[in-house]
């Protein structure tokens, strides 16, 4: 089983910046795959980016990238996603999911089997 806790949510403002991270406990193997998505109210759970829990790959939704950078703090054992200059639509709820023993990179929700709770993400313009 694995846990994982996100946080770091909250309101920011147009062009702001924010920093989620993600808590992961239990039976990780070095080739799971770590992501994170996002769900605004009335829309499909969306890929945001994704990298293999023993670093390096690194692979971000077309929505984000330039913007998002998504690593790992090996010392606090999470993942984290800084969010640099959020817009409106960059409001949801992001969760961090990661996958079983996997050896390629994927943005396909149903690949991923261990889900966080979320945190909320809200930009005000």
């Amino acid at each position: 089983q694995v846990q994982l806790v996100e946080s770091g949510g909250g309101l920011v403002q147009f062009g702001g910046s924010l920093r989620l991270s993600c808590a992961a406990s239990g039976r990780i193997f070095s080739t799971s795959v770590m992501g994170w998505f996002r769900q605004a109210p009335g829309k499909e759970r969306e890929f945001v980016a994704a990298m293999m829990w023993s670093g390096g790959t690194t692979q971000y939704g077309d929505s984000v990238s330039g913007r998002f950078t998504i690593s790992r703090d090996i010392a606090k054992n999470t993942v984290d996603l800084q969010m640099n200059s959020l817009k409106s639509e960059d409001t949801a709820v992001y969760y961090c999911a990661s996958t079983l023993n996997r050896n390629s990179m994927t943005s396909t929700t149903n690949a991923y089997r261990y889900w966080g709770q979320g945190t909320q993400v809200t930009v005000s313009s």
